[in-house]
């Protein structure tokens, strides 16, 4: 039997993603959560231009808006790598049914390498990273400080445990303790510490992950679906921070 197949009209991942400006912003996004006036700067467009083309991609759902925790007035806008996945994966079948993505095996080969997670209080998102990444890649040497260091939120004790990981007794730790020291990445997670954070000696490659506050609406148990969205967010960006240690080359 003959199977007949062709392809249909470019879809919208295609269409979307194929403007070299938006290409651009996606690559932009796809390394570090970015403000519009960053954006302009590192694309050299005017920003009413940088605007629209970001609206295209929101309306898209490949990217997303974050208002500023440090200042109401800005946003961060961040690639929603989940979405763009499936699209370049559903793109990829509507050109041929043999154009599968194979997934990245959960246990594929990291090099070894530095990684420091900053908030401000090193009480809920940073100590919640360090420890996901350091259970999803136990090669990579993680830490986690913070500007304004509290005890660790009984919350995010809780979420990591319904992940087979223990937290309590952990004590937190000031970012003045680590600046010093060299890391590969150094990525904040809230954008008032981004202000705050120093340059760190070497070449550590700073990034900005703009991810809320799950505490800001208090400490009891009702606050707990907050801390349960932080870290399934967290999982997932550590999940494609690995698959990008581990595609980059090692050093001679």
């Amino acid at each position: 039997m003959v199977v007949s197949w062709r392809a249909s009209a470019p879809p919208p991942f295609v269409r979307l993603a194929g403007h070299p400006l938006r290409w651009r912003l996606l690559g932009e996004l796809a390394r570090s959560d970015r403000r519009v006036r960053e954006l302009v700067a590192l694309v050299d467009q005017p920003q009413n231009l940088v605007s629209y083309h970001l609206g295209r991609l929101r309306a898209g759902r490949l990217v997303r808006a974050r208002r500023s925790t440090f200042d109401g007035r800005d946003a961060y806008y961040c690639l929603d790598l989940e979405y763009c996945a499936e699209a370049l994966a559903g793109a990829g079948l509507a050109l041929h049914p043999g154009l599968r993505l194979a997934a990245i095996p959960a246990a594929a080969p990291v090099p070894s390498c530095r990684v420091l997670f900053l908030c401000t209080g090193n009480s809920s998102r940073s100590p919640a990273a360090e420890a996901l990444l350091r259970h999803r890649a136990p090669q990579v040497e993680v830490a986690s400080a913070g500007s304004r260091p509290k005890p660790l939120h009984p919350n995010t004790v809780r979420v990591l445990r319904q992940r087979g990981i223990e937290l309590a007794g952990r004590a937190p730790q000031h970012l003045s303790e680590v600046e010093d020291q060299r890391f590969d990445y150094v990525i904040t997670l809230c954008d008032r510490v981004r202000e705050v954070c120093p340059e760190f000696p070497g070449r550590a490659e700073q990034l900005h992950w703009s991810i809320p506050d799950p505490a800001a609406s208090g400490t009891g148990q009702d606050t707990y679906p907050a801390f349960e969205r932080m870290a399934a967010e967290l999982e997932t960006r550590i999940g494609f921070l690995v698959a990008a240690i581990g595609a980059v080359p090692a050093q001679a």
